[in-house]
């Protein structure tokens, strides 16, 4: 047992908080550069013709991706308490 269990460990954290935001952020953030997009060729700037759609996708792939996102972090920790002993020896 030596500190690469507990740097797997941690990697393995970060890289499921990377997977579980990259769901919810990436695609708000692509209805953010059309309407930015939208926004620069019709010069509209208002600020709720950018923020509403974005809150909107965000919140569909909430409902939508939410299944998904809680069935990882119960696999993820599932994997860690299964894991409890190989750490503790």
């Amino acid at each position: 047992m030596g500190p690469e269990i507990y740097v797997d460990i941690l990697g393995d954290a970060l890289l499921l908080v990377i997977v579980l935001v990259s769901a919810i952020i990436l695609p708000s953030l692509a209805v953010g550069l059309i309407v930015a997009v939208f926004q620069a060729a019709t010069s509209i700037n208002e600020q709720t013709l950018s923020f509403l759609p974005r809150l909107i996708v965000t919140l569909l792939s909430l409902i939508f991706g939410g299944h998904w996102l809680l069935q990882k972090i119960m696999d993820y920790t599932i994997r860690l308490i299964a894991s409890i002993p190989s750490v503790i020896i």
